[in-house]
Order: C-alpha cells, then structure tokens, then sequence
C-alpha cells in the first residue's frame, strides 16, 4: 500500500487523451488535485469534466502548448495558483507521426523534437520553481522503448525524440536533486489508445502475439506506473527508467514465443 497521494498537485500535460488521460484518471482516483493540460481548453474541459467524478480531489483543465515557454509558464503560474503550489509533473505530451526519411520535410523533423524534447524540457523548467519552494517535487517522463530500445519504420524522429529525453532526464535530475525532486521515466511498450482505432482485430492480434504476456497494455498500467514514482515510497528513486511492455522487448525473435 503506497502513502496516499490525497491533496497532492499534479500536472498531466497531453492528458486529452490515450496515456495522458490514462495518467491522469489514476491519480484522480487516488484523490489528488489534477491540472488536464491540452492543446485545447475545449478537450481539457472534457477530460476534467469526465475525471472530476472519480476522486475526491479537484481536477480542472488548462489549454497549454508544451512547446512554446510563455504558455509554458502560464501553466504553472495557474496550477499553483489553484492548489497552492506542484507537486508532481507528469511530463506526457507527445507526438508521433509515422514518415520514412526520405519522404519526411525536415519540418516534420523539426516538430517532433520541439514537441517531444523541447515541451518536456520547458515543462519542467516552468514547474522547477514551484517544485524547490515546497523542497519537493515528483517529475515522471513518458517516453517510450521506441527510440531508447527498440526501432520502427517511420518513426526515426519519434524514436530520436524519445532517446532524447532519458539523456536530459539523466543530468537534468542531477540538478533537481539537491531540492528534493526526483526525475524518471515511464517506457511504455504497445498500449491500446484511440491511435489504434481502425487498425483492425487481426492487426491487434498480431501485436499482442508479439508480448510474451499476450496482450496489449492499457493506459491505466502506465499511470500506475507513474503513481508509483510520484508516491514517497519511490523517494530515493531518480534518473531511472521503468519498461512497462509486458515483456515485449525481451524475446530475441518471435520464435522465442514459441
């Protein structure tokens, strides 16, 4: 049983759907004060409506960009502003075009990583302050195994993106560690999310007989995972990585399975 979490602050950016939304949902139940930070108010509003019925806590909505810095600040101006300072940022907000390389515009390039490694670096750096005024502060990343472990077709920036962020999470909690702030990472493997709408039964099967679990993941095994690097359980915890894949990146071939 972790310490209750119950009053505690949190900021889920991307929370408008999939992880985030999954993230979020767990430490709502868990009784905690959530900010859902999107890119829309409209999609925010939905998500806090849906959540704020499941916890005791307070959950509202921010629209927020986690690329550009003074949306950034506005976001942490006004979560310590609702609820008395953050506690916890769950750094989640990403994107993931699938594009080859040789048909990919830079640009594409480009955003992904403004989104991807940029939006977690200023997120963080907007909440920091904050964080080192109460002494204290959980700051959880979602990247992925794509990228730090494994590769796809398409996703070279996502992958470039993801990788990125465990080289700035291992110095930047270096830094944070001298005010009480710990910093890791979440590495999802295939969860099920709106992003696999349409891809079929079949498909879904196929990637499910990869795992030597034999299914696919939900977003809730993602936000407990979260939960437990925010919980004073996991204090002496930082710069660390936790795969939540159901074994997927451990076979050396689909025989092993087998």
């Amino acid at each position: 049983m972790l310490t209750p979490i119950s009053g505690k602050s949190v900021i889920v950016t991307g929370a408008s759907k999939g992880i985030g939304k999954g993230i979020a949902r767990v430490f709502a139940k868990h009784d905690a004060n959530v900010m859902i930070v999107a890119r829309t108010e409209a999609d925010a509003r939905a998500v806090a409506e849906e959540l704020g019925q499941q916890g005791t806590g307070n959950v509202s909505a921010f629209a927020a960009d986690v690329g550009d810095w003074d949306s950034q600040q506005a976001m942490a101006a006004a979560c310590n502003e609702r609820y008395g300072g953050i506690d916890i940022l769950c750094a989640n907000a990403g994107v993931y075009p699938q594009t080859p390389i040789e048909d990919m515009d830079p640009s594409e390039f480009d955003m992904v990583l403004n989104t991807n490694v940029k939006g977690t670096f200023l997120s963080v750096k907007a909440c920091l302050p904050f964080m080192k005024e109460k002494d204290y502060g959980r700051i959880v990343l979602t990247s992925s195994i794509t990228g730090p472990i494994t590769g796809f077709p398409g996703w070279s920036h996502y992958g470039a993106s993801k990788a990125a962020q465990l080289g700035f999470m291992r110095t930047a909690c270096i830094e944070t560690a001298k005010h009480n702030i710990t910093m890791n990472a979440v590495l999802p493997g295939n969860i099920i999310t709106e992003g696999l709408d349409g891809l079929g039964e079949d498909y879904l099967a196929t990637m499910a007989a990869s795992v030597p679990l034999r299914k696919l993941g939900v977003v809730e095994d993602i936000g407990y995972a979260a939960l437990f690097l925010a919980s004073q359980e996991a204090n002496y915890i930082t710069g660390q990585t936790i795969v939540v894949d159901g074994g997927q990146t451990l076979p050396e071939s689909i025989e092993a399975l087998e």
